[in-house]
């Protein structure tokens, strides 16, 4: 494929409708947004400063980073401007679809009122307020380093505010904290009571951490899982189930995740898992994690993944068809987003 095929196909691929599964709240609120933030509570940042250090490579300086983005979500009003930047997100993008995870085990944390929170991060999120195109539903995520009593409150309040639009429980955090068998029961209920189950695996800890997501947790997404690279057998498990890695590539280098897969100082996005994941049939979607700190986007994304990584554009379809096929929606919704995912393809000639 030569250099204005590669440009072609990508401007096409960005006019394609998309779905987003793997994006947190937080990971959009850019350095502007977050001066803006700051001054509501009366602290004058300067926003070069504050651009330097979104430039993290390793996991604690990114762990740092959200902390203090993170810091200036106090109040509701808060919670729905960092809503309020989303549309024009998801415009560029064609994003039709989201699950946003919400850090809610944070919220609570911070002794915060995570009812009031959510209802006014719904309100900034309905068609009023712009988010015309997009249909989101949300996922709440607890802190594995927190504990499994802090997580079964997460566990309870997305049981509570199911109705509300809240799709999923998940955990993140540090995977090498806890060992997955602390927080069985607290997946084991929130499936009972009917939400979907989501784990960040796979990212900084190895592929055991991915077996045990499943096998322990009944996860049905698995957030990053690039470490399943190094298992044949675990690839041949998602495989089988059909279980798909919510894949990160800009996350993964920023965060030092890539670098700490490879064994080396300073990784590459040519060097990303991803093609070979693909080249072995596992389930793969591709999303931007925290697109403001990482300094990307989904068209962004998809672009890098066919000039940095080598995919074809018939993969690229592929992958992002299956975003909406591994959607938390109802089956009704899922099969007409498809088909207007399918005729778009069809329009563009990318099939």
């Amino acid at each position: 494929m030569t250099a204005a095929q590669s440009e072609s196909d990508a401007s096409l691929l960005a006019r394609l409708p998309k779905a987003e599964l793997h994006l947190h709240l937080e990971g959009c609120i850019n350095p502007m947004a977050l001066v803006k933030l700051a001054e509501r509570h009366g602290d004058k940042l300067d926003y070069t400063k504050v651009a330097e250090r979104y430039n993290t490579r390793t996991f604690p300086a990114f762990l740092d980073l959200f902390k203090w983005v993170t810091s200036y979500l106090r109040t509701p009003d808060d919670y729905a401007y960092a809503v309020s930047l989303l549309p024009l997100h998801f415009d560029a993008e064609r994003c039709v679809y989201a699950e946003i995870t919400l850090s809610v085990g944070v919220m609570l944390l911070r002794k915060q009122d995570v009812e009031a929170n959510f209802a006014a991060i719904s309100k900034a999120a309905s068609e009023k307020y712009g988010f015309r195109h997009t249909r989101v539903q949300w996922i709440f995520d607890a802190v594995r380093q927190f504990g499994p009593e802090k997580a079964m409150d997460v566990a309870r309040l997305a049981v509570q505010l199911k109705s509300a639009g809240v799709v999923a429980f998940g955990i993140g955090g540090d995977e090498e904290s806890l060992p997955a068998s602390d927080f069985r029961g607290i997946f084991e209920y929130v499936a009972s009571e009917g939400l979907r189950r989501v784990a960040h695996a796979g990212e900084m800890a190895g592929p055991q951490s991915i077996r045990d997501a499943i096998e322990i947790l009944g996860a049905e997404r698995i957030g990053h899982g690039i470490s399943a690279i190094h298992d044949e057998r675990l690839m041949d498990l998602l495989v089988e189930h059909q279980m798909p890695l919510e894949i990160c590539p800009k996350s993964n280098l920023c965060t030092g995740a890539l670098a700490k897969l490879l064994g080396v100082k300073e990784a590459r996005l040519e060097d990303h898992p991803l093609p070979k994941f693909v080249a072995r049939s596992v389930p793969v979607t591709l999303a931007t994690d925290d697109p403001a700190m990482f300094r990307t986007s989904l068209n962004e994304t998809f672009a890098q993944a066919a000039s940095k990584m080598g995919l074809t554009t018939a993969q690229l379809v592929s992958i992002a068809e299956a975003s909406f096929r591994h959607s938390f929606l109802p089956a009704t919704e899922k099969n007409s987003l498809l088909d207007s995912f399918r005729a778009a393809v069809s329009k563009l000639q990318l099939r």
